[in-house]
């Protein structure tokens, strides 16, 4: 992961941080590996490069360690009173959760492959044995939730843009397209430009996208996402884009949409959908601004309309620049919406079956490795990962039957 990513996505964008105990690791230029017995002890902390390696819940919850994690949960469970909250099974059940993501995204980083190599490369007997040995204090389904993802990453391939992996790599849509790609009339770099360029309405200019910037930037949003706390009904099913809202929306973020627009010398009177399309030159933009500054900066608008009350000025605001829904063509689609999320399958139609070179890529690895996605525990406001996760294997079965 590059410097300047680090600094966009602060660790990969979480909060919580305090080292327990540390497991020492020098990585000038081989890194160590990490005994399992380190890996499933809760207290560890790997270290990379001098630093803690992270890891999330929800995406910008970080920890270092797992039995940092542990009271976490704790504190999720406990946090919505019984009337109207959560009753026992309920909390039970998502302790259970949380704990399985959170070692899942122990095991998946972003940035260190050797805590899944640790994890891949011993048998569910070693593992069970390695438990067994565990002294710290551990919640209930702990050994049963290491075991879940072992068993899950022994046959899954981990499809994103750094994957060591080049079909892995290749099967993201980060991945660019050097030909580019034809799409609903326009040729774009990646499928990564067209799915965040098709959250803006053709109508939209980067004055509109500053205008509605100074809205948000002038209001207090402690108030707003309090409510979204408050019900267990609203944030359990949205955690993630609860979070996200929270990290994007504070002044500093909004501040720093503004300054990256000025940065690319965009024209007021641009329009921010045909920019992201590939003109004159291609790569304009990369996948990773795409995904950073086009793709947040437009969730972060299509959330508020979403969550916000009626009668909400900023609501309203939304509306009139057309953030109250996905506009393509004469189609007209709520942005969390499974007409919007088939949307991806349309696209991966013309990139893995129409496109041959791709489609001999996704249609080459074997149909007993579950295609996957899964990056420290982050989701997606627009096309849940689960639903992500279908889409892929559905058009890698699409792709083997031509």
């Amino acid at each position: 992961m590059t410097e300047r990513l680090r600094k966009i996505l602060p660790a990969s964008r979480w909060i919580l941080r305090a080292a327990l105990t540390v497991l020492s690791v020098s990585l000038p230029l081989s890194a160590e590996p990490i005994s399992l017995q380190a890996l499933i002890t809760p207290s560890t902390t790997i270290v990379k490069d001098g630093h803690p390696l992270k890891f999330a819940l929800h995406g910008f919850i970080e920890f270092n360690s797992l039995a940092e994690m542990f009271p976490y949960i704790e504190s999720q469970t406990r946090r919505w009173n019984v009337r109207g909250g959560l009753d026992d099974e309920q909390r039970r059940l998502l302790a259970g959760d949380l704990l399985r993501r959170g070692i899942e995204s122990r095991v998946i980083s972003m940035e260190d492959e050797r805590p899944l190599e640790t994890l891949v490369t011993h048998t569910s007997e070693e593992l069970l044995q390695a438990l067994a040995l565990v002294k710290e204090a551990v919640p209930p389904g702990y050994g049963e939730a290491f075991l879940a993802v072992q068993e899950k990453w022994k046959h899954s391939l981990n499809c994103w843009s750094a994957s060591p992996s080049i079909p892995a790599r290749v099967l993201s849509n980060w991945y660019p397209i050097e030909e580019g790609i034809q799409l609903y009339g326009a040729t774009y770099d990646s499928t990564e430009h067209f799915w965040q360029a098709v959250k803006y309405h053709p109508d939209v200019t980067v004055a509109d996208l500053s205008e509605l910037l100074s809205v948000l930037e002038q209001r207090d949003w402690g108030p707003w996402l309090a409510r979204l706390d408050g019900e267990a009904k609203i944030y359990l099913p949205n955690a993630y884009a609860v979070e996200f809202l929270r990290h994007n929306l504070a002044r500093e973020r909004l501040r720093w949409f503004r300054d990256e627009l000025g940065r690319h010398a965009l024209s007021a009177s641009d329009h921010a959908r045909v920019v992201q399309q590939r003109g004159a030159a291609s790569f304009r933009f990369s996948a990773f601004e795409e995904k950073v500054l086009w793709g947040d900066l437009a969730d972060v608008f299509h959330l508020v309309y979403a969550f916000s009350l009626p009668g909400d000025p900023a609501r309203k605001a939304l509306e009139l620049r057309h953030f109250d829904a996905i506009y393509l063509g004469e189609r007209r689609m709520g942005f969390v919406s499974e007409e919007f999320r088939s949307l991806m399958l349309e696209i991966w139609r013309v990139k893995y079956l129409k496109m041959a070179r791709f489609r001999e890529v996704i249609s080459s690895i074997p149909i007993e490795i579950r295609l996957s996605h899964f990056l420290n525990d982050g989701d997606s406001p627009d096309i849940p990962i689960p639903v992500y996760v279908g889409y892929l294997n559905e058009i890698r079965d699409l792709a083997r039957a031509r």
